[in-house]
């Protein structure tokens, strides 16, 4: 059984370059993150990141959040593949409006 992710964990890819940071979770719900459909493991044992030729998936500096927004996660190293959180893509959050500075 997987361990729920944890705000401070580092994930990174087992079949490309993306990095990414756990910046909110959930912690009633252990589904697996994964990034093109491979569940990714902790950065800090994971071997050299493999470059990637091909176009990214994930996006260096991009917070990712799932449909509930209960999940956020922040790409520290581009890299090929989506995002998934228990099967469900992430999407890129959008950006906080900042109020009228008149």
């Amino acid at each position: 059984m997987a361990l729920p992710p944890r705000p401070g964990d580092q994930l990174a890819s087992a079949t490309s370059a993306t990095r990414v940071i756990v910046i909110r979770a959930p912690a009633d719900t252990a589904a697996p993150i994964e990034c093109g459909g491979v569940p990714m493991i902790p950065a800090q044992g994971a071997p050299a990141a493999p470059t990637d030729d091909e176009p990214s998936g994930t996006l260096i500096g991009k917070r990712y959040v799932d449909a509930t927004d209960s999940l956020e996660l922040l790409c520290t190293a581009s890299g090929a593949g989506d995002l998934t959180y228990g099967g469900q893509p992430l999407q890129i959050k959008a950006p906080k409006a900042l109020p009228a500075s008149d």
